[in-house]
């Protein structure tokens, strides 16, 4: 069992940045990708960005140009989200996916503010 553990969401005003951290457990298969999704309520869960422990990208064309995805290691996610705007809000999840498995944090919430 793979747990992801979240942190930096919060409260921002438009235009503002936020940093979203997740790390996983140990136990994991190295050859990954880990990456950002976001729900809105009665909305379906959608892409953020992603990135492969090899450094593979994808990201939302909503999110091109403000949000960047990081990876220290094969064990973590960052994402850094700048120019945020109200649009933005969401529950925001973090993944885990292997040739094997296929896991989910418990979601952190972000608020922008207009």
């Amino acid at each position: 069992q793979v747990q992801l553990v979240e942190s930096g969401g919060g409260l921002v005003q438009a235009g503002g940045s936020l940093r979203l951290s997740c790390a996983t457990s140990t136990n994991i298969i190295r050859i990954n990708t880990m990456g950002w999704y976001r729900q809105l309520p009665g909305k379906q869960r959608e892409l953020v960005a992603t990135m492969s422990s090899g450094g593979s990208t994808n990201y939302a064309d909503s999110v091109k140009g403000r949000f960047t995805i990081s990876r220290d290691n094969a064990r973590t996610v960052h994402l850094q989200m700048n120019s945020l705007k109200p649009e933005d809000t969401a529950v925001y999840y973090c993944n885990y996916r292997s040739s094997l498995s296929d896991y989910w944090g418990q979601g952190t919430q972000v608020t922008v503010s207009s």
